[in-house]
């Protein structure tokens, strides 16, 4: 049985669209944020490789991702920019591969300067939020309390300037690839201004979904398609049970492509990424726009700890040219419709 719903999530939700979300590489900040504004959101996710871009163009040079004083420079523009339109900077991101390294390696302290330059990044376009994915990198810890302990230290050099962070589980993480996993991080770094991102492609796509099977659904242990269903609403319960509604920041919202034919099982050749890692940064359409997992259940869920907060488009569709071709516009108001039919259905049951 679904999880009752509160009256608060009821209420309108804040939307926003991730900048990195819309367009092809050809498209200009400006003209994303056109669209999105024009599709009726409230603020957008700021990508960093957005940024960068921007300010390549802003200063008429190639910008390195760590010149921070032009990058800085550059975000006091684009804050003016999304405030001219009316939208909201949500949050910067993704920070990643920050936290885990061995103490005293390079590795470490090349990842707090990179903090400390990225929350300077955030005061310049205006925002109070840092979006953290939980690393990937083989390299890095995986021990739950120096993790939490990384955390509770870059939070604390937030906190000085009255920013957050949302710590967010990627689904092919080699530590925290589930919400339950991010959960107990966040609880065990104790930081009041630590929460979640929650997002539905990341959800389902753990603990439901399997891009290196022909089913599309995971099937290790001979688990059947009953079975795994029974055990991705029993997480999802525990979810809308367990995690109060002021610990989840915001929601981001994809679904994902059934792959024929299905990933090799093994890390990429050529970038790395485990196949959840490719299946991330590729195939993630709309709702309702060719994917397949079971979103609607995690949106539902998050409603049901009494959210009421911000949730965001965050896809990534490797067919976006084909489908959509150079109308960002029209993308962008079905990302809205989508959205909208997404909300009602979950509230729906």
């Amino acid at each position: 049985m679904d999880p009752p719903l509160q009256r608060s999530c009821l209420t309108r939700h804040p939307v926003a669209f991730a900048s990195c979300s819309i367009g092809l590489p050809r498209h200009t900040l400006h003209q994303k944020i056109e669209a999105i504004k024009e599709a009726g959101f409230d603020g957008i996710e700021l990508s960093f490789p957005d940024l960068q871009a921007f300010a390549s163009r802003h200063f008429g040079r190639d910008i390195a991702e760590d010149d921070y004083r032009s990058l800085c420079e550059a975000g006091k523009a684009v804050g003016t920019m999304c405030a001219g339109h009316g939208l909201r900077v949500l949050v910067l991101q993704p920070f990643s591969n920050f936290e885990g390294w061995p103490e005293r390696s390079e590795e470490r302290r090349e990842a707090f300067a990179r903090a400390e330059a990225w929350i300077d990044i955030m005061a310049a376009v205006g925002t109070d939020m840092l979006q953290v994915g939980s690393s990937d990198l083989p390299a890095m810890s995986r021990d739950p309390d120096q993790i939490a302990a990384d955390l509770a230290r870059l939070a604390d050099m937030l906190a000085a300037r009255g920013f957050r962070l949302a710590y967010e589980n990627w689904c092919w993480a080699t530590c925290a690839p589930t919400w339950k996993d991010v959960w107990a991080i966040v609880q065990k770094a104790d930081r009041p201004n630590i929460g979640l991102c929650l997002d539905t492609f990341q959800t389902a796509g753990a603990e439901w979904g399997d891009p290196t099977t022909a089913s599309g659904r995971i099937e290790t242990g001979g688990v059947t398609a009953e079975e795994l269903s029974q055990r991705y609403a029993a997480s999802l319960a525990e979810l809308a049970r367990t995690v109060p509604a002021d610990k989840i920041y915001f929601l981001q919202i994809s679904d994902a492509y059934r792959l024929d034919p299905p990933l090799d099982p093994t890390p990429s050749s050529t970038s790395g990424l485990r196949p959840r890692g490719q299946w991330s940064h590729e195939h993630r359409p709309l709702p309702y726009d060719g994917g397949y997992l079971p979103i609607k259940e995690c949106v539902r869920a998050v409603l049901a700890t009494g959210f009421s907060g911000w949730m965001t488009i965050e896809v990534f569709d490797g067919r976006f040219e084909h489908k959509y071709g150079d109308d960002m516009r029209r993308f962008a108001k079905k990302a809205k419709q989508a959205y909208e039919r997404l909300l009602k259905e979950a509230r729906a049951g």
